[in-house]
Formats: C-alpha cells, sequence, structure tokens
C-alpha cells in the first residue's frame, strides 16, 4: 500500500490554508461537549455525538449498510454497530433486509429517528439563525452555494482517491 507524505503534495495556497484555519476553527467549536449538550437540550434530543452523527447520516441516505456507514462516518464498522444498537434499543432507528441480499442488512430510521434528526437540525440552524442574524440574505446563499461546493468537491477528491486506492491494491494482490 504506497503511502503519501507531505512532501508529495503541493503547497497549499493563502488562500486555501485560511479556509483550512477556519474549518478546523468551526469544527472545534461544533464539537465541544457543552456545545453538543446545549443542542441536545434544545431539541430535547438525549443523544451523544455519535449517535447524532450517525443518524444524520442515514437521514441523508437512508438506508445504508453498517459498514456503509462506517465507511461514510470513517469510523471502525465496531463503533457502528454498537451505536446502532443503542439506536435501535431507544427506538430511532430499525434493521431492514437489503434488496440485494436478503441475508445483510440496512439501517432505516423509524418515524422517532426522523423525528429526532428534524428536531437537531431545526435547533443547530435556529442557533446559526441566531449568530448569522446580522448577514444579508445574499450573503448566505452565497457561503451556502460555496460550502455545497466545497463539500462536493472533497467527497469527489475521497472518492477519486478511494478508487486509485483499490485499483493500486488490485494491482498489488495481483
Amino acid at each position: 500500500m504506497p503511502t503519501e507524505s507531505l512532501s508529495d503534495l503541493p503547497v497549499a495556497s493563502p488562500e486555501v490554508t485560511e479556509i483550512e484555519r477556519a474549518l478546523t476553527r468551526i469544527t472545534y467549536l461544533g464539537s465541544r461537549a457543552r456545545q453538543h449538550e446545549r443542542l441536545m437540550a434544545l431539541a430535547g434530543v438525549p443523544l451523544d455525538r455519535a449517535a447524532v452523527a450517525l443518524l444524520r447520516q442515514i437521514a441523508d441516505s437512508e438506508p445504508l449498510r453498517p459498514g456503509e456507514l462506517a465507511q461514510r462516518l470513517g469510523v471502525e464498522a465496531s463503533h457502528v454497530t454498537r451505536t446502532v444498537q443503542q439506536l435501535q434499543k431507544a427506538g430511532y432507528v430499525t434493521r431492514v433486509p437489503d434488496p440485494v441480499d436478503r441475508r445483510a442488512q440496512r439501517i432505516r430510521l423509524t418515524d422517532a429517528g426522523r423525528d429526532a434528526v428534524e428536531r437537531v437540525r431545526e435547533a443547530g440552524a435556529r442557533g446559526m439563525q441566531l449568530a448569522l442574524a446580522d448577514w444579508r440574505p445574499e450573503d448566505l446563499r452565497q457561503m451556502a452555494a460555496l460550502f455545497h461546493r466545497m463539500v462536493d468537491d472533497f467527497l469527489a477528491y475521497t472518492t477519486d482517491e478511494d478508487s486509485g486506492r483499490e485499483a493500486d491494491d488490485t494491482v498489488a494482490t495481483a
């Protein structure tokens, strides 16, 4: 498996460096335990960060196999399995047969799970509305469009990188 070093990557422009710094700051702010607890209290949803991340991912692309969820979240499959078990016990998700392979299962939100995700998203959006209240609507539209574009580009890069890695693995094992 080939490894990439920092010297193999192109030098980042000052603009990209500033974007990376801003994303690091916003990620830190959004991932603080106190912030999560406040958001869960506002939403009335008693879930930890891992469970919320999993519910959001399922809501955006359900139903998925546990392995697919782990890959999309960048975590080990065992973490997803434990979290799915907790969410299933709490009534937020259910397991359904995979239509392609009936031996496999996919994870789907229940009505309670959809309601929980909606409440979490609503609480997050309302808090963001307060923070961005002085922004002009056109600035907000532009920011939203640019964020979506950036995420799409990150996903495309990750997919291309994963495809290249799989091709390298295939060549290495041939």
